[in-house]
């Protein structure tokens, strides 16, 4: 089969694609499955770049996210059949490991998974759709429902909307009933993201988006009186924005994260967390729970997975991983094999 293969780290130049790639083979408990979409996560950066503390086994073929139909099963299998459209949750719950980082995953035309990750797609959602939700949309929802418990009427910013995960966030506070401000680094991804359900869209490319936060919604105060400032901020890119945001909550505000994908290791002023009684609140990941939820919403119509317009062959995985990095996109990237 072709897959295509991190042969050490680095750069997209590390990929090699291998039109003769070992064909799966199932142990018992196992699935092989047609993959029909692979959606990119900037985790798949992170493992394609080496990270401190996780060694990953080399060569691997990458790729978080997958969809697709099951060709072959172990016969200890139950529950699944051939032909079955499934979509994986990628955490290997029972022996522990991530797909795509400690085995292989969906840059390829057929991967191995154990059948215990597999869950089975609802009529009507394309492969494409079902593999945007497990790693970034599920990280979305367990942060903003099952930690950050959104409620209706609050003013909730979300900083890096464009991308899966802020694509997912913007549309989960909609439909919680709060006032959504998307940011974004176009007039074009804000468009989308007002369809998308945001009410306000911020161009953090043209102005100060901190003094137009504090200038439409008022800053936070030591005192009961004029109590101004947004509920919750959204903030998984870290790096620079992370203190910027604390000067825009409210008091007893809540901070969310999920990740840093602008760096882990921010300056930060923890004198505006005192001050204002500000609450930071971490999310690590995703649930089976929260996978089904969202597999569940988008076949009622209460959620719509957003995909970048470009599908990518699997001849073209590291052009669509240099896409993921230029940030010049909407939605989640899809490679179909």
């Amino acid at each position: 089969m072709k897959a295509v293969v991190l042969t050490e780290h680095g750069g997209n130049d590390k990929f090699v694609l291998d039109a003769g790639y070992p064909d799966p083979r199932p142990n018992p408990g196992d699935a092989v499955l047609r993959v029909r979409a692979c959606t990119l996560n900037y985790h798949d950066i992170f493992t394609r770049n080496g990270m401190p503390g996780i060694k990953v086994p080399l060569p691997i073929v990458i790729g978080i996210d997958l969809a697709g139909e099951i060709v072959e099963l172990g016969h200890e299998v139950t529950g699944f059949k051939v032909g079955d459209r499934v979509v994986v949750d990628p955490i290997d719950r029972v022996k522990g490991g991530l797909m795509g980082e400690m085995f292989d995953g969906g840059f390829a035309e057929y991967v191995r998974v154990p059948a215990h990750m597999l869950v089975k797609m609802h009529d009507g959602i394309s492969f494409a759709e079902a593999a945007a939700i497990p790693c970034a949309y599920g990280t979305a929802h367990r942060m903003m429902i099952t930690r950050g418990r959104i409620q209706p009427g609050e003013k909730v910013l979300v900083l890096g909307a464009s991308g899966g995960v802020g694509s997912c966030c913007v549309q989960l506070a909609k439909g919680a009933g709060a006032t959504v401000i998307a940011a974004a680094s176009s007039q074009a991804k804000l468009d989308k993201l007002k369809a998308l359900g945001a009410d306000i869209g911020l161009d953090y490319t043209q102005g100060d988006w901190v003094k137009e936060c504090q200038q439409r919604f008022g800053r936070a105060r030591v005192g009961p009186r004029d109590q101004g400032g947004i509920d919750v901020v959204i903030n998984f890119t870290g790096g620079e924005t992370w203190t910027k945001s604390l000067r825009v909550m409210r008091r007893d505000g809540r901070m969310l994260t999920c990740g840093a994908t602008a760096g882990y290791d921010p300056k930060e002023d923890i004198r505006f967390i005192w001050t204002f009684e500000l609450n930071i609140t971490g999310s690590n990941g995703w649930g089976r729970e929260d996978v089904q939820a969202l597999l569940d919403m988008t076949r009622d119509g209460k959620l719509k997975p957003e995909l970048h317009s470009e599908r990518f062959p699997l001849e073209r995985a590291a052009d669509a991983m240099a896409a993921l990095e230029s940030r010049a996109f909407f939605g989640k990237i899809v490679v179909e094999p």
